[in-house]
């Protein structure tokens, strides 16, 4: 099978899925391609290039149609937690997609399409893109916090066990931050969604 692009690409999320982004190297993905790693740099000049085109794909496998005529406040939160679930597909997914330059410009469709629904609903072009720009911001930076206690979906990091935590905290008199534990570090899900729904109620003063 010839090496291509997409290939080397696909193996790469694979092997950031076993290893994670600060273990990945183009090394890694050579050997479970079973190739020497200068045939790498063929298609990718450097890590950098690779990871830029891997979240690139993980972004167009994930994009969707924005749905005519749907609520501003429900495509929002439908942006939200669906951009949230494609992180966790991957181990250090929100890592990896933070800070990348997206190559393909098919992707602008959909960004034009999500500011026309919300120009449409009332905001400006500049609060429209504001809104969007917090909610990724927002999500992002959630799931490598999640993504840190759990690094695969029900597999805690032992560091971050609630009991230890609050055993670790024993005589330093801080009994709030203690019994704060589990709403820091469990209940991904429910914490996010409130979250998300904090800035979606913020912004809505935001219309004309």
């Amino acid at each position: 099978m010839a090496l291509d692009r997409e290939t080397v690409v696909r193996t790469g999320l694979q092997v950031l899925d076993d290893v994670g982004l600060e273990a990945l190297t183009l090394r890694k993905i050579a050997s479970e391609l079973n190739v020497q790693p200068p045939a790498l740099y063929w298609h990718f000049k450097n890590k950098q290039d690779l990871i830029d085109e891997m979240a690139t794909t993980l972004l167009t496998d994930h994009v969707q149609p924005v749905p005519a005529g749907q609520p501003w406040d429900e495509f929002a939160a439908t942006y939200g937690t669906g951009l949230r679930q494609m992180l966790l597909r991957y181990r250090d997914g929100a890592k990896m997609f933070a800070g990348t330059f997206l190559t393909d410009t098919s992707v602008y469709q959909q960004q034009e399409a999500s500011l026309r629904l919300m120009v449409n609903a009332g905001f400006t072009l500049e609060d429209a893109g504001q809104v969007f720009w917090t909610i990724h911001s927002y999500t992002i930076g959630f799931v490598i916090e999640e993504q840190a206690v759990y690094h695969y979906p029900g597999q805690r990091d032992e560091r971050y066990d609630i009991d230890r935590r609050t055993e670790r905290m024993v005589g330093e008199h801080v009994p709030l931050a203690a019994a704060a534990g589990k709403s820091l570090f469990d209940g991904f899900d429910a914490r996010y969604t409130r979250g998300l729904q904090a800035i979606i109620t913020g912004v809505a003063t935001w219309r004309t």
